[in-house]
């Protein structure tokens, strides 16, 4: 899609970060912050070692070029730092602070490292210690809103280096010195407005250069809104815009607030609405598609102005392979400050029911550029607008992975919103379905899981035991598969307690299931089987009954591993006879595979040997070379117990033969028994709204 528009994330790691760009000024505490890095801690002078990285800090208003300042300094000493940089944002564009184990996980996503879905604040950060403890790595942490979000990250390690970007001093962390910026010196104001302007007009009245430097107080922010206004207009000259600023001299409003004020009047109404309505763009992200459904224009409109933004000064351009900006942090509540006064509050809520909207139209389209198997998907797809459609999975994909910070944080405002909860359970549903398509569930399990958690708040606000009953059971599945067994039982219980309300047979259902299965694995085989036969009862009532001969399988797991092996016998027995009936003869193969295994367990080998021969004969029929081929070898195993060994020989040569016949596997893989219970598998559709309620 040539016209979408995507941001790389708040996070990335590079060996060098940026393309470098010639910086002015601030030499003085770029020299005191490089002496820093090297200055004898508090540790050091009472001579022990220091424990921790050295934090360097950049304290700044808005807007006073403190992360640029950073970024510098940053690429001034990486090569010193052979494992590369990592970048955080601290702080969400409205200053809300990002929750750290939100920040944590994506530190440890850049460095390639596993995140296991639903973990703890405390398990991510240590995590990220423990990976930091040996590397030589610089961090950058942006708009960091507390002492506490930064220490959290701090690295247990003196050879990595911590510059973090804040508003003000961070107490609480020991042995930091804040530089604190001011405006900038003349010179290099007056530099950075001649890259704007041109130098013929600051070289034709230098004086009112200077002047307008002071009117802006040096701050770069200001500066560079105020080159941008003059680069637009060529015959304009800068001591127009200094007699501009000054006349409108508001003592409540700072310079950049009056530099943005005139910015914004000066454009046309069209343009200016656009920007207003920038203010509710997820994260401060936006593409030519979030700014057309904000505006309800076109995407070729949209892009043309936002391109014009970024060389007002009004945008930051982000470098990214499909057009996407970024709202400088510094204009972020001016923006919204804006938008509140002259738009009515019913067309800020339209303005985010048209994003929303697009939203989910394009993961719909992102979702059915997968599913090239089916004509309904193939006929949906065609019948979008042609800007929504993607021409490849790859570029699908791409698209996915890059607007992922977006998308979100789209979820997670359209959520707090509160008042539109309908569009926001559809755009929930479809980011996991898309996520699902393009990343599979176990890739996408960490953000499925904040997904799933946002579903259930909405449920749980709008009173729906059916959406709750999903996401509660989303979450168990996820909670389970990451060794949280206790926590998943608590949720499927609550989810059996939703579905009950909701009167969902199928919520029920797989709760009791996952219930059981959920005990079986803590180890209390009684309530386990008790858990698994309240499911069958529902399943057998409904004639079910393929999911009926699995549950007499789970009902034997269990009673297997209680030692109660007749029990065992009986209930595998009654799941060879249901799948038999149900014409499924792989899982019949497999159960009397299993009933063999239990016959043993009980020192019935003739039993064991008869049934095996039998599970074999069906294993062929079903065309599973490799349960044949362990059957075979379960054969042989019992008949050296058995005392014969020439035909225990004859066996392991037959599975020799069959697993040669599987050159993909050709090792042996046995089959599944009672020793690997499996839980549910996590259901990605079941994250869906099948509501039919009307727009909240």
């Amino acid at each position: 899609m040539t016209d979408q528009a995507v941001d790389t994330g708040g996070v990335q790691l590079s060996q060098d970060a940026a393309a470098e760009t010639r910086f002015l000024g601030r030499t003085r505490e770029l020299k005191e912050l490089r002496a820093d890095i090297e200055r004898a801690g508090l540790d050091t002078i009472s001579g022990r070692k220091a424990p921790r990285a050295r934090v360097l800090l950049i304290a700044g208003k808005s807007g006073s070029g403190r992360t640029a300042l950073a970024e510098e300094l940053v690429r001034q000493v990486a090569d010193g730092y052979r494992d590369g940089v990592l970048r955080a944002r601290l702080s969400e564009p409205d200053g809300t602070p990002v929750p750290t184990e939100r920040v944590a996980r994506e530190l440890l996503t850049a460095l390639e490292l596993p995140t296991p879905a639903g973990a703890a604040e405390d398990d991510l950060t240590a995590a990220l210690r423990e990976a930091l403890a040996d590397r030589r790595t610089l961090l950058l942490l942006d708009d960091a809103a507390s002492a506490e979000q930064v220490d959290a990250l701090l690295p247990d390690t003196p050879e990595c280096l911590v510059v973090a970007v804040s508003g003000g001093p961070l107490t609480g962390i020991a042995d930091v010195r804040p530089c604190t910026l001011g405006g900038l010196d003349t010179k290099s104001a007056v530099e950075l407005l001649s890259r704007h302007t041109g130098s013929v007009r600051i070289t034709v009245d230098p004086r009112a250069a200077e002047g307008l430097v002071e009117e802006c107080q040096g701050q770069p922010a200001a500066l560079m809104l105020a080159g941008g206004w003059l680069a637009a207009r060529p015959k304009a000259a800068v001591a127009d815009l200094a007699k501009h600023l000054h006349a409108d001299g508001d003592e409540g409003t700072t310079p950049l607030g009056r530099v943005f004020r005139l910015a914004c009047t000066s454009l046309p109404a069209p343009a200016a609405r656009i920007l207003r309505l920038l203010s509710l763009a997820p994260a401060g992200l936006v593409d030519p598609h979030t700014a057309a459904a904000l505006a309800g224009c076109s995407v070729g409109g949209a892009r043309t102005t936002l391109d014009d933004f970024v060389a007002l000064g009004l945008l930051h351009a982000v470098e990214s392979p499909l057009p996407q900006y970024e709202v400088p942090g510094c204009l972020q509540p001016l923006l919204k400050a804006l938008a509140e006064a002259q738009d009515r509050p019913a067309e800020l809520q339209l303005a985010r029911a048209r994003m929303l909207e697009r939203t989910v139209r394009l993961l719909q389209s992102c979702r059915a550029i997968t599913e090239t198997d089916s004509p309904e998907a193939r006929e949906k797809l065609q019948g979008m607008p042609r800007s929504l459609r993607f021409p490849s999975p790859r570029a699908a994909a791409d698209w996915l992975s890059i607007r992922r910070p977006a998308l979100l944080a789209a979820a997670r405002l359209a959520v707090a919103d509160g008042e539109l909860d309908t569009l926001a359970r559809r755009l929930m549903a479809q980011l996991v379905r898309a996520m699902v398509a393009h990343f599979g569930t176990q890739a996408a399990a960490p953000d499925l899981y904040d997904i799933h958690r946002l579903v259930l708040d909405v449920a749980e606000r709008r009173e729906l035991p059916r959406e709750k009953a999903a996401a509660l059971l989303n979450l168990a599945d996820l909670d389970a598969r990451t060794g949280r067994t206790q926590e998943a039982l608590a949720r499927y219980r609550a989810a059996l307690d939703a579905g009950r309300e909701a009167n969902d047979p199928y919520a029920t259902g797989r709760a009791m299931e996952s219930v059981g299965g959920a005990h079986l694995e803590l180890g209390d085989y009684d309530r386990a089987a008790d858990w698994y036969g309240r499911a069958l009862v529902q399943r057998l009532a409904r004639d079910e009954r393929a999911d009926a001969a699995r549950l007499y399988g789970r009902i034997a797991a269990a009673h297997t591993y209680a030692g109660r092996y007749g029990e065992a016998q009986r209930n595998w027995r009654a799941a060879v006879a249901g799948h038999r009936k149900n014409g499924d003869v792989a899982a019949h193969a497999r159960a009397l595979s299993e009933l063999a295994r239990v016959q043993e367990y009980a020192g019935r080998l003739e039993e064991s040997m008869e049934t095996c021969l039998e599970a074999v004969e069906w294993a062929r029929r079903a065309e599973d070379v490799r349960l044949q081929a362990a059957l075979q070898l379960r054969l042989a195993d019992t008949l050296e117990h058995l005392g014969d060994p020439a035909a225990a020989s004859l066996h392991r040569g037959a599975a020799e033969r069959l697993l040669a016949e599987e050159p993909q596997e050709p090792e042996t893989q046995a089959e599944p028994g009672p020793e690997q219970p499996d839980l549910p598998e996590h259901d990605a559709n079941a994250c869906e709204i099948r509501s039919t309620s009307a727009e909240d």
